[in-house]
């Protein structure tokens, strides 16, 4: 067997990393797994027991049930940034309010971690927008909009014969008459 005919791992490495990188390009990324880590401190903390050598702290509180709810629905709301973009907005402004509410409910929102991990993915996720696709020039004709490319003339194309844009040899004419 020959070498070609192995599959080589970096391949398969790039290949993964190349297709995550496209993933990820297409959605509020980062807005959506601050806004899933942001759950989690919010649901765990409140039901956690502390020992400080003999001493056993308890965090649970009388409203431990309104933090399990605001962590699952932090965590819903990440994933709903990752797989509908669509609904960016609405997850980002619910994750603020969520956020906002954590704050009296869990622990002064879980200790101030939830709270500015789920405030900063909401308006991460409000702010973001998707990219313009690039769109491949046709075929057959030149763009419709304006192009990247310099303007490279090489007839007269003004009335006095003059010729402006980019010369030949690749320097920038400015279109100035020496008069």
């Amino acid at each position: 067997m020959s070498a070609d005919t192995r599959p080589q791992p970096i391949d398969n490495f790039r290949r993964f990393r190349h297709s995550f990188r496209h993933w990820r390009g297409q959605r509020p990324f980062w807005a959506g797994l601050l806004t899933l880590l942001a759950g989690i401190p919010i649901m765990y903390i409140p039901y956690q027991t502390m020992t400080l050598g003999d001493l056993s702290i308890r965090m649970a509180t009388t409203a431990g049930a309104g933090s399990l709810i605001i962590g699952v629905l932090l965590v819903v709301l990440g994933l709903t940034m990752w797989f509908q973009q669509q609904s960016r907005i609405f997850a980002g402004v619910a994750a603020i309010l969520l956020a906002l509410v954590s704050l009296v409910v869990s622990n002064i929102g879980a200790f101030l971690i939830g709270f500015l991990l789920a405030l900063i993915g909401g308006a991460l996720s409000v702010s973001w927008m998707p990219g313009k696709p690039i769109a491949a020039p046709a075929a057959d004709g030149p763009a419709d909009g304006p192009s990247d490319e310099p303007v490279r003339l090489t007839k007269d194309t003004s009335p006095r014969g003059e010729v402006s844009g980019t010369m030949p040899g690749g320097e920038f004419d400015g279109g100035h008459r020496g008069d």
